[in-house]
């Protein structure tokens, strides 16, 4: 497993293993403990996500069975919208905490760029400031919020979470994200297995050149940006294969016929639209 160092030193994993979607606690679990045991040491949850626990759960058995030890985890989870105040951010990373059964969390995120964001990264700073946070970060945040959000705050964001992949490449939000000394983080580094991604000519073209799958082939090219990525699976063998992308690397003429691919926008969430927000701002986190 590769890392990059953060702003502050932290080391992060350059490739995660996420949990969107997995509303089943059991199901959660089973793939937490499968993607521990294929070698995945980062993890990213999120309160809106509904499965803290059991990733909780997952963590701490492999913990107590010897397996492996906390400073040896990367454990990501998020601030959603309607904890996103100064008077309740505290609360929220409490609850969060417990749902985990950590006594400090490695990378806490604000989830979204909507609500008062700014009153709980105040609140977040605090909590960073007593040890009980290592990094912070925010997730899908564009280049003029972030800026913005850099500009104006006492400790700056050391990671920005969002949409990239093969079809979505987010050059100038990269360049604006390096300008700052925030480390780009990838959800969906497969698209979501939309646009028939598996089977794409040229990245299948490519994976052959190197006796790799269309998956790692992918998620190679964004570790080779230094974009840290977050992927998922509920099979194992397709969790090995994701993780197993540490013994090569892409020419720049293979990362040149990638570039061709790039859409220029996103096909999974358009924040432009003014849907996405509401849909967003009516979900719960933990305050409801």
């Amino acid at each position: 497993m590769e890392t990059i160092a953060l702003r502050n030193g932290v080391e992060m994993p350059l490739l995660g293993y996420g949990v969107l979607q997995m509303k089943e606690p059991r199901q959660c679990e089973k793939c937490v403990q499968a993607a521990l045991e294929s070698g995945y040491r980062m993890f990213d949850t999120a309160a809106s996500y509904g499965n803290e626990e059991p990733v909780g759960r997952a963590l701490k058995k492999y913990m107590d069975e010897g397996k492996v030890r906390r400073e040896e985890l990367f454990v990501i989870t998020k601030l959603w919208i309607d904890d996103a105040r100064e008077d309740s951010a505290g609360k929220a990373f409490e609850t969060s905490l417990a749902k985990l059964g950590l006594d400090y969390i490695d990378l806490y995120l604000v989830h979204q760029p909507y609500g008062d964001y700014y009153g709980a990264w105040r609140a977040m700073e605090k909590l960073y400031e007593e040890g009980r946070i290592r990094a912070l970060g925010v997730s899908n945040f564009s280049p003029e919020r972030l800026v913005d959000l850099c500009m104006n705050s006492h400790i700056p964001p050391m990671v920005d979470q969002v949409e990239l992949h093969p079809f979505y490449h987010q050059e100038q939000a990269l360049h604006i994200m390096r300008e700052l000394g925030v480390q780009p983080q990838a959800w969906a580094p497969l698209c979501e297995g939309l646009r028939n991604i598996f089977s794409n000519k040229v990245l299948e073209k490519i994976g052959k050149k190197y006796g790799r799958s269309v998956a790692q082939t992918a998620l190679r090219w964004n570790i080779d940006r230094q974009v840290s990525v977050v992927t998922r699976s509920s099979i194992p063998e397709h969790m090995r294969e994701d993780f197993d992308i540490w013994d090569f690397s892409l020419s720049d003429g293979d990362r040149k016929l990638i570039s061709g691919l790039d859409l220029g926008y996103s096909e999974i969430l358009d924040y432009g639209n003014p849907c996405i927000a509401r849909m967003f701002l009516s979900k719960k986190g933990h305050s409801r």
